[in-house]
């Protein structure tokens, strides 16, 4: 079992800035990633931005050159920053994390509850 701690939504006007942060505990495997995906009213969850423990990141289009991610692998956490800040960016921020069992061979995917962004134009 993975327990996840997010922090960091609010209220923001449009070009602002903030940064999202999210704390992993408990079975942290060694091979695994962690990501933040968003949900905006009447539409689909989708992925934001990932990191897995080697380092690789990902990110959607929509947020290319606006947001960073970043991880603490000694600390269990991933940040996103979030700069240049659209209206359409205001959504539901959820942390997830994603970890492979090298004892069961199995994937296991834990999300956080949620933190609102909203983003004033």
């Amino acid at each position: 079992q993975v327990h996840l701690v997010e922090s960091g939504g609010g209220l923001v006007q449009a070009g602002g800035s903030l940064r999202l942060s999210c704390a992993a505990s408990g079975n942290i495997f060694s091979i695994n990633t962690m990501g933040w995906y968003r949900q905006a009213p009447g539409k689909q969850r989708e992925l934001v931005a990932t990191v897995a423990s080697d380092g690789t990141e990902s990110y959607a289009n929509s947020v290319q050159g606006r947001f960073t991610i970043s991880r603490d692998n000694a600390k269990n956490t991933v940040n996103l920053q979030m700069n240049s800040l659209k209206p359409e960016d205001t959504a539901v921020y959820y942390c997830k994390w994603s970890g492979f069992s090298t004892a069961t061979y199995r994937q296991y995917d834990y999300w956080g509850q949620g933190t609102q962004v909203t983003v004033s134009s």
